[in-house]
C-alpha cells in the first residue's frame, strides 16, 4: 500500500512540474508573434494639406475640388472648379496669389496660411485634382 501511495506521489509531482515547464527550455511562454505584413501602402504626403483644404476649402470648392454655386454671406458665387476651365492653364504662382489676395469672392488666405501652406494647398491641387 506504502508503494501506492509513494508511486502517486512521485507521479503527480512529475505531472505537477511537466505542467509547468515548456517544451523549449528557452522559450518564454509569450504567444508566438504573428509576422507583420510587409508594407505596401506609401505614405500620403498630403496628410496636413488634406486637413487645411478641408478645413479653408472645401466647402467652397467642394470634396472633389468641382466648386459650382456656392452660397457665401448671402450671395450666391460661382467658385470655379479645379478640375477643368482656367485651372488647367493656371500656373503655380498664378494659384498661389489667387490663394494669398483672394479675389471674385474668395477671401484672402495670406494672413491664415504661411507661404509653405499655400504652395502644399497647389500642389495637392495639382495631384488630388488634375492628376499631376
Amino acid at each position: 500500500m506504502k508503494f501506492w501511495i509513494l508511486a502517486l506521489v512521485i507521479t503527480a509531482v512529475f505531472v505537477v512540474v511537466g505542467c509547468g515547464k515548456s517544451e523549449n527550455p528557452n522559450a518564454n511562454n509569450a504567444p508566438a508573434a504573428v509576422p507583420a505584413a510587409k508594407a505596401t501602402a506609401t505614405p500620403d504626403e498630403f496628410v496636413t494639406t488634406r486637413i487645411t483644404y478641408a478645413k479653408h476649402c472645401e466647402e467652397c470648392h467642394k470634396v472633389d475640388g468641382t466648386g459650382g454655386l456656392v452660397k457665401v454671406d448671402e450671395k450666391n458665387l460661382k467658385v470655379p472648379s479645379f478640375t477643368g476651365g482656367h485651372a488647367l492653364k493656371d500656373t503655380d504662382e498664378d494659384f498661389e496669389e489667387q490663394i494669398q489676395k483672394g479675389g471674385d469672392g474668395m477671401p484672402a488666405f495670406k494672413e491664415k496660411l504661411s507661404a509653405a501652406d499655400i504652395k502644399a494647398l497647389v500642389r495637392f491641387v495639382r495631384h488630388e485634382f488634375q492628376g499631376k
